[in-house]
This record gives C-alpha cells, sequence and structure tokens, in this order.
C-alpha cells in the first residue's frame, strides 16, 4: 500500500513503538496521524510535535480496553481526516506470573491485548471491505510465535493477536483487507525497562539476546512491511528460524527453553 496520502490511526501512541509508529507514518506523508494513547497528556505531546514539523495530527486519549473508547476513538479520526486507511492496534501491557495471576490482571490484559483489536476491527471491516481497501496492522509480540518466558498471560494473549491476524488475513485478504502482524523480540521502551539501568542490564541479557532494537528501527520494519503488503513483521530475523525450530521438533525446543528459563533464574538471583 502507498503510505502518502492516507490517514492512520496508531494506539499505544504516546511513546515506545507507538511514538515511533507515529513518527515514521507522518514522515513518510500521510493526510492525517492520529495518536491514541490512555497517557492523554503523553499522546498529546506527540501529536503537538508532529504538528510543529508541519503533519498533520491529532491526539485522542484512548483506553483501548473500552469499545466505546475504540469507538470514539475511530469517530474522531473519521472527522479529522477522513475514512482511516491503516489502523495500528499497537497498545499492549505485560504483568510477570503464571496461572497465578488473578482474575483482574488476566482480564485487564485480555482486554488490552486482544479484545482492543477486535474492536477496532469489527467496527473498521466493513468500511475497508465496502472501499475494497484497507490496512490492519497487529502488534503482538515473537512471544505469540514463540513464548514469554516469566509471563503466562502476555503469552498466551500475544499468541491470540498472532491467531486474530492470520484469521482476517486469511477471511478477507481477497477482498481488500490488508492485515500486517508485528512480532519484534527486545525493544527499548517502557516495558522493557528502558528507563531504569539494572532493569535494562537484566533485559539486555534475557529478550534481548538478539541484540535490542530501537523504536524506530521496529517502525521502519512496519512501514516497509506495509509498503509491501507483507503480513510477519520481524525486526529480528532470527525469530523466523526459531519458528522453524519450535514446529520442526517441539521436544527439543521445549528443553531449550527451559534451559534458558533456568538461566534466566540464576541471572536474577
Amino acid at each position: 500500500m502507498e503510505i502518502s496520502g492516507r490517514s492512520v490511526v496508531v494506539t499505544g501512541g504516546a511513546s515506545g513503538i507507538g511514538r515511533s509508529l507515529c513518527e515514521a507514518f507522518a514522515t513518510a506523508g500521510t493526510r492525517g496521524t492520529v495518536v491514541a494513547d490512555l497517557d492523554g497528556p503523553g499522546a498529546q505531546a506527540v501529536a503537538d510535535a508532529l504538528v510543529a514539523e508541519g503533519h498533520p495530527a491529532i491526539a485522542v486519549t484512548t483506553d483501548v480496553a473500552k469499545e466505546s473508547d475504540v469507538l470514539g476513538l475511530i469517530a474522531a479520526a473519521e472527522e479529522a481526516f477522513g475514512p482511516i486507511d491503516i489502523f495500528c492496534a499497537n497498545a499492549g501491557i505485560i504483568a510477570v506470573g503464571g496461572v497465578e495471576l488473578g482474575n483482574e490482571t488476566w482480564e485487564r490484559m485480555w482486554a488490552v491485548n486482544v479484545q482492543s483489536h477486535i474492536y477496532a476491527a469489527r467496527a473498521l471491516i466493513p468500511k475497508m471491505l465496502d472501499r475494497h481497501e484497507g490496512y490492519l496492522v497487529h502488534t503482538a509480540s515473537a512471544a505469540g510465535l514463540l513464548t514469554q518466558l516469566g509471563s503466562a498471560p502476555y503469552s498466551v494473549t500475544k499468541h491470540a493477536v498472532v491467531a486474530l491476524a492470520e484469521w482476517l488475513s486469511i477471511t478477507h485478504g481477497d477482498a481488500g483487507l490488508r492485515v500486517s502482524c508485528l512480532c519484534p523480540q527486545g525493544v527499548w521502551t517502557a516495558m522493557t525497562g528502558a528507563d531504569t539501568k539494572e532493569t535494562h542490564e537484566l533485559t539486555a541479557s534475557t529478550a534481548g539476546r538478539d541484540g535490542m532494537l530501537e523504536p524506530e528501527v521496529v517502525a521502519a520494519a512496519v512501514l516497509a512491511a506495509v509498503a509491501e503488503e507483507r503480513f510477519l513483521v520481524l525486526p529480528h530475523p532470527e525469530v523466523a528460524d526459531y519458528e522453524l525450530r519450535r514446529a520442526g521438533d517441539r521436544e527439543r525446543w521445549l528443553r531449550g527453553m527451559r534451559k534458558v528459563q533456568a538461566s534466566i533464574a540464576d541471572l536474577a538471583l
């Protein structure tokens, strides 16, 4: 898809990958960039910076866990810049722990990481199919193709995002809907502890075993995938090899992951 002249919405746009996506899309010549985030002032700061650089942009405070907020975001974006051409469902959260985590944590993770994608797709797909054109970008994670050590809800919800994105591509791809699914490994964001030296060092030796990327690098990979209308976005190309190994010998892969988990536990001591 040609990005120039398009209307783009990015959730989780106040920081990290989301902010870099907003900046990259705007620089590519969108007719309007909508910065959505639960952090309203943060989203406004990103939009203001884009406008100061000559790029049309607005901010919309949005709790993507609420369908009413997602619908309000879509309405605001359409009012400002017309039909939405590209919607980046990028907002996400993580919680450390396993099945022992309480229902409130699991439900919030599911709402933000999965239901928000469904809310947007439900509202946008009929309009995009009517135009025979539209693009959904789903931010998942390498955890959605492999697993997330230390966080069961993150692993489960990111697998769900990959499954949803695949289903949408299969079901509507021949009718004009384009879908990309972003699955990076370690990226320097607030989620990975980019702001604290101690967490920074731990992350660099675990999630960043294949190199921690800056959000700008990830955003560039997304724009390249959208331009090529390519489904899987792997800023860390090693993930493709890991996925093949996992599928080829699941037992061996599980044993290897248990070893990695043990090494992380030793490092945290």
